[in-house]
């Protein structure tokens, strides 16, 4: 039989025990003309689940006899202490200890929990109190029926009322003294060896579960849950432990860590939403009271994310708790006058995630650590990854590592697809029409980003940096000279995501907020290490005037802050602008490339138009790209040219002729307001016609 098995019997008996000294207590209040039978002692209609011992015996309880009654109550009272002294000890006893109740809060809990075990109880209650409506406890009857009453248990602030531990139904102006008195539903659970989370808090409560042994946990996780359990055991001195904040952006570990931590202090873990905390005064004492209550009885910890709340809310809640409470915030600094510890918390190193790759591909090391060093993820993620990769196919064949890689971008897009536009990068070096210098500095930059943990963590560079390992680089030209495109074909060669962000959104006019703009989106990004193409870069980067004004400074401290995150970021950061000439020359000193991307000349743009159509698509065979070049366009305003010819083929039902083209070009440069002679569209075909 398991230890459960025995308290759970041995909490039956003293309950059983604890009734029969209550009705015997009852018997003596009844008065001589209607006492009860010897017969009627026993329990009417007592729940039998706590009636009978382990043997299966009903359990006999005394009733009234010639004896001196004071000797049966001594007797009974005797069995019912001599169960209270077990180890583990009755539920009671245990309930009696977490909410500090006195013995005359004990004795009362006690009859009111009665009335749920024995239906009898009812019955001498009303005869105790020589009033055949009164079938209920009352005070009144308490301070009568137990030898040391206190009026202080009838307090608001006394832990009977203060722990809801009654139920007091007491209408209009009936004094407190006459009132029924009940046992909360929760609480007679507690006392039967019922434990479970309140159903008052249930529905704003998730529970955190550990998912695997603690000893998988990565070092510098593990690291941190012992110095958070050895921060608070330190504290066991105090009257309440300090809050835990647990500062970063990777929720998963911060759970994880949490659940690590309150497993080792035999605790069970529920998380809540800052919205769910009741705002209204009445409901938030209640939720309180009620939190309070189960973090003593089951005993629990809660873990609060979100940031639904108001700040005061969450303080006043965290200034009322006492119990063990982790808040996830990103940044230090939860307001509260109640002793916090701040940790920080990092998913594993590159080192551990490269090791956890390992173990999870069984041996393949060359894909393990490329994996670690393009994307960031957790332990449980890194599992599910894997653990679906090879359930797919052989984890070592081409194909499993490219459903792994393409698995692992998919994954980490979910930080990044409400903070920036997702570029599905198609063009390849083929597409790209540059000068040889230009082509050959993003052919250098590809190559950077591709072997940059070779260079900096086995050739030791790292140690020597102190301006943070990202790549960055202005792409600096006008629009539609390839910029975008540029940036594409990296991405392509590289398999990485990329995103375009515009600077004029990101920029904000109020303080403070465009750096907590740059700071989402460089957190969002850290996952994938996807590529970052900051279009529009002169909107943060115009050159410095002399500081006048709060927002002067903060301007530039704004730009220092992008190129901080620039120069830190663990993938390629690119600035795109057509304004060279405004930025300011001591930001561009520290980007590592700058490419400047010249307007096409006409050999440049007749590769162009020799490229701009895909090869399904029906196309004359008398095109003349050199006549086609002479058109002063960037390959942007090519493309689109090429698209617009397209559409009025097909409109026509047929193929994409100079007539067309060039039709589509006049509308082009009508876009740009260029001045062109008529002559410049018109074509004379191979009959000599002019169209």
């Amino acid at each position: 039989m398991s230890a459960q098995t025995d308290w759970l019997e041995l909490n039956e008996r003293y309950l059983a025990a604890t009734v029969a000294w209550l009705r015997l207590k009852l018997l003596r209040l009844v008065p001589e003309s209607t006492a009860v039978a010897p017969s009627d002692a026993s329990p009417k209609g007592a729940a039998g689940w706590f009636r009978r011992n382990k043997g299966g015996d009903t359990i006999r309880l005394p009733g009234p006899s010639a004896d001196s009654d004071d000797e049966q109550v001594a007797q009974a009272y005797e069995a019912m202490h001599k169960l209270e002294a077990a180890e583990p000890p009755p539920a009671l006893t245990l309930l009696a200890n977490a909410l500090g109740l006195s013995t005359f809060d004990r004795e009362v809990l006690a009859l009111c929990a009665a009335m749920e075990l024995d239906t009898g109880i009812a019955d001498l209650c009303a005869k105790a109190q020589n009033d055949g409506t009164k079938h209920f406890p009352t005070f009144a009857l308490a301070f009568t029926l137990f030898d040391d009453p206190d009026w202080h248990a009838l307090a608001p602030n006394a832990p009977l009322r203060y722990w809801r531990v009654l139920e007091i139904n007491q209408p209009g102006s009936q004094p407190l003294t006459s009132a029924t008195l009940g046992t909360d539903e929760r609480i007679v659970n507690y006392l039967k060896g019922l434990n479970y989370l309140d159903d008052r808090l249930a529905p704003l409560l998730d529970s955190i579960v550990l998912q695997s042994d603690p000893d998988e946990l990565p070092p510098s996780q593990r690291q941190v849950v012992d110095q958070i359990v050895g921060g608070l055991k330190a504290s066991n001195g105090q009257p309440r432990p300090p809050v835990i904040e647990l500062l970063g952006h990777d929720t998963a570990s911060k759970q994880m860590i949490a659940a690590r931590v309150t497993a080792s202090l035999a605790l069970n873990l529920f998380a809540i939403d800052q919205k769910n905390i009741p705002g209204q005064t009445g409901d938030f004492e209640t939720f309180v009271r009620l939190w309070e209550r189960e973090s003593r009885l089951m005993p629990l910890a809660l873990y609060v994310v979100g940031s639904g709340a108001e700040p005061a809310l969450l303080k006043r809640f965290l200034e009322r708790s006492s119990g063990l409470i982790f808040v996830d915030v990103e940044e230090a600094g939860t307001p509260t006058a109640r002793h916090g510890i701040a940790f920080e918390i990092n998913k594993p190193t590159p080192q551990e995630q490269q090791q956890l790759w390992h173990q999870a591909l069984q041996g393949q090391q060359h894909q393990s650590r490329r994996l670690a060093e393009q994307f960031s993820f957790t332990q449980a993620e890194i599992q599910r990854l894997a653990t679906a990769a090879t359930n797919q196919t052989d984890a070592g064949d081409s194909a499993a590592t490219g459903e792994l890689w393409q698995a692992c971008r998919l994954a980490a897009r979910a930080g990044m697809e409400q903070l920036a536009q997702r570029i599905d990068a198609k063009a390849d070096w083929d597409h790209l029409v540059l000068p040889a210098e230009q082509k050959a500095l993003l052919q250098q930059i590809t190559d950077q980003v591709a072997q940059r943990n070779r260079v900096y963590e086995d050739w030791g560079f790292r140690e020597q940096m102190n301006r943070g390992l990202g790549i960055n680089a202005l792409f600096a030209g006008d629009s539609g000279t390839g910029k975008t495109m540029a940036a594409e074909v990296i991405a392509n060669a590289l398999a990485l995501d990329l995103y375009r962000i515009d600077l004029s959104s990101v920029v904000s006019k109020y303080i403070g907020e465009t750096e907590k703009n740059l700071r989402k989106l460089f957190d969002g990004a850290e996952d994938s290490g996807a590529i970052l193409l900051f279009d529009e870069a002169d909107a943060l980067f115009g050159k410095r005037s002399e500081v006048k004004d709060s927002h002067d400074r903060y301007a530039n401290i704004e730009i220092n802050y992008l190129l901080q995150r620039m120069e830190g970021y663990r993938g390629l950061a690119i600035l795109a602008t057509n304004m060279k000439n405004a930025l300011d020359k001591a930001f561009v000193r520290r980007l590592r490339f700058i490419v400047d991307f010249p307007f096409p000349g006409i050999e440049q743009r007749a590769e162009i138009w020799q490229k701009v159509f895909p090869p399904q698509t029906p196309v004359s065979d008398h095109l003349d790209f050199q006549r086609l070049a002479k058109l002063s366009l960037t390959g942007g305003n090519i493309h689109n040219v090429a698209l617009n010819a397209a559409f009025l083929a097909a409109q026509h039902g047929g193929q994409i002729t100079m007539p067309l083209i060039l039709n589509a070009a006049r509308t082009e440069y009508q876009k740009l307001e260029r001045p062109a002679k008529e002559s410049d569209f018109r074509w004379q075909g191979p009959t000599g016609v002019v169209l």
